[in-house]
């Protein structure tokens, strides 16, 4: 079993930690190609360039995110028959959720070419920005592709335990956006779309190299491009697990669409603004995505194996060392907000609007932090419905309540910025009280029917 982890064994903390930090450092370089798209617009091309990035951002969350979301379904099935040692089952899993990507490849890469200027529009973005927003979005998603599949690819190398791989394919990924940004824009002086094919071109790659990897001889997950099909009962599963995860995704993200058309209300300095404060955001984020899957994966073996307080043990470590860490990195975005927001484009009117965002929400990361925490080591228990269903009614529901209320009677930009620390703090109240109340360490048993691959949830 070459280059797998097996989490079922050894000191959870000193595993979890070494399983986090190639994740953390892989999402880093691809929050640093996200990030590059941004800093090399706005100082290139001006704000309102940047603004066109900034007001795509969401839409692009929303259109991708069921799907990847779904396709978390086939990490968590993984995980459980790898810790459960059922390698032929694990094997059918695999190659179910890289047919399940390639379908969903092709819905996405058609869905956001063909409805790009449509939703931009309904989004209220400005005349200004529209065509270049259309034009980015394009050209993102005839790379979408790259971006699901390498997201498939990397959910079956840390479901075996392996988060090494996928940064050394993320490290060089990004030095090829990076420079392709710097070539496209800074050097041909192509407009903004150009950014967008940069970002594909390098997913593209990272996902490539991931296939390439997998296809290796002598593993337990090798994939077989002949043996690429769908397995309905696995199938049943990964939609089992994953769907609810798509659909929280979608429901957040529409949610977020919405506060974007109301931040592009108020006009280019506030989307390029607020859309600075997003990759900031995206960076305060890094600690909590490194924990989260380390905890996804690490429940999921070890209630596979059936260690039960091994699993509270290890998800009580995480939790806590990503509230720490969250909550360090918001501290720091607080104090030097100005600075940070200026390195995106120096326009006074552009820096004041991130900074006010910054720091109206950059304190309360640590309640982010604990509720996706706490989602994850549901969907790692096989709960996938409980996360699901907190955030449709809190991050979704109650989010689009509070923007529309509080803007059909206050129309400043300040209050939308408030949706979030008001929505995490709710759900952090329901999740506390759910994952030390609830039996959710017995949510996903083993029973053996249809030959070894159903697994049975609560």
């Amino acid at each position: 079993m070459n280059n797998t982890k097996d989490m079922t064994q050894g000191t959870p903390w000193k595993v979890i930690i070494l399983f986090a930090i190639p994740i953390f450092l892989s999402q880093l370089f691809q929050q640093l190609y996200n990030s590059v798209d941004s800093l090399i617009v706005g100082n290139f091309l001006g704000k309102e360039s940047l603004a066109a990035v900034s007001s795509s951002g969401n839409l692009i969350h929303l259109f991708t995110s069921f799907f990847t979301g779904t396709a978390l379904g086939g990490g968590v099935v993984i995980a459980r028959y790898f810790g459960s040692k059922r390698y032929d089952d694990m094997n059918k899993a695999i190659h179910t959720s890289i047919a399940v990507g390639i379908v969903c490849s092709i819905l996405v890469t058609v869905i956001g070419v063909l409805f790009a200027p449509t939703v931009l529009k309904w989004m209220g973005t400005t005349e200004d920005v529209l065509p270049k927003s259309i034009e980015y979005f394009r050209y993102y998603f005839l790379g979408a592709s790259g971006m699901i599949m390498y997201n498939i690819f990397n959910g079956i190398l840390q479901a075996v335990g392996n988060s090494k791989r996928p940064l050394m394919y993320l490290v060089i990924s990004s030095s090829i956006n990076i420079i392709l940004d710097l070539l496209f824009i800074g050097v041909f002086k192509f407009d903004v779309w150009a950014a967008a094919l940069a970002t594909s071109i390098s997913q593209i790659t990272s996902a490539f190299l991931c296939l390439l990897f997998l296809m290796r001889k002598g593993t337990v997950y090798q994939v077989n491009i002949k043996k690429i099909r769908i397995h309905s009962a696995v199938l049943k599963l990964i939609l089992k697990y994953g769907l609810p995860s798509g659909i929280q995704n979608s429901v957040i993200g529409l949610a977020n669409v919405i506060i974007q058309s109301n931040i592009n209300s108020f006009g280019t300095d506030a989307m390029a603004g607020c859309g600075s404060y997003a990759k900031l955001e995206g960076f305060a984020f890094l600690p909590i995505t490194c924990f989260t899957m380390a905890i996804s994966t690490f429940v999921g073996q070890n209630l596979g194996a059936k260690e039960y307080e091994r699993a509270k043990l290890g998800s009580r470590f995480g939790i806590f060392s990503s509230l720490i860490l969250a909550e360090i990195i918001g501290t720091i975005q607080y104090i030097f907000a100005p600075s940070l927001i200026a390195l995106f484009n120096d326009d006074p009117g552009v820096v004041a609007i991130g900074v006010l965002q910054s720091r109206t929400i950059s304190l309360f990361y640590f309640l982010l932090a604990f509720s996706h925490c706490v989602a994850s080591v549901c969907r790692g228990a096989g709960k996938a419905f409980v996360p699901m269903l907190i955030m449709l009614i809190v991050w979704c529901g109650i989010r689009i309540a509070y923007i529309t209320i509080i803007m059909s009677y206050i129309h400043e930009i300040q209050f939308v910025f408030w949706a979030y620390p008001i929505t995490w703090s709710i759900s952090s109240v329901i999740y506390f009280i759910y994952y030390f109340c609830s039996d959710w360490v017995h949510g996903f048993e083993k029973i053996k029917r249809n030959g070894n691959i159903a697994l049975k949830g609560a």
